[in-house]
């Protein structure tokens, strides 16, 4: 487990480090670019890359309506901040480290119960883009990666980080997913 839960005045922060052995341009790259977003983010982000400029985020497969949001920090290739929804904020800094970079992650939000929740799915996609940056495959499946991690946060966060659920998938996934268990 590398996810913190923090309480920031009202609100909770997921904080996540990784230190990664690609310069901070190859992360910054993939922090931004759609072609490497599509691999690793759950979401398409439109929108101009600039201050205060107003975002799309866009589910791919269907598992949720378009949310909007704004770029709140962007500063090329050390910090990226955007709003994501209502509540959610995205907050990814880049320092160089030894012959890497350094990323850390925070995810701030309202509603506790989510955090673990939410904790697991960072992770798995914090791991993706680990796998993306060296350019493997992935040697497990992200939805059964994320159960894994899930139970892992469950019994390390408070009780109360862990009332809200996994998040609801699209009919098609789980038809697929019913087919490879068949």
């Amino acid at each position: 487990m590398d996810g913190e839960l923090e309480q920031v005045e009202d609100r909770w922060r997921l904080r996540f480090v990784r230190r990664l052995p690609h310069s901070p341009d190859k992360v910054w790259r993939a922090l931004t670019e759609p072609e490497h977003l599509r691999v690793w983010f759950p979401t398409d982000i439109e929108g101009e890359r600039a201050v205060g400029a107003r975002l799309r985020f866009v589910f791919r497969e269907g598992e949720g309506p378009a949310m909007e949001g704004r770029m709140l920090a962007y500063q090329p290739p050390t910090l990226l901040e955007f709003s994501w929804g209502e509540e959610l904020v995205l907050r990814f800094e880049l320092q160089p480290d030894a012959d890497g970079t350094r990323l850390t992650f925070l995810g701030t939000f309202d509603e506790l119960g989510k955090a673990s929740r939410d904790a697991a799915g960072w992770h798995v996609r914090l791991d993706v883009l680990v796998y993306h940056l060296a350019g493997e495959e992935l040697p497990w499946n992200p939805r059964e990666r994320w159960a894994e991690v899930h139970d892992i946060y469950v019994h390390a966060f408070p009780r109360e980080a862990s009332t809200i659920g996994p998040p609801k998938r699209p009919p098609e996934s789980s038809e697929d997913e019913s087919k490879e268990h068949a």
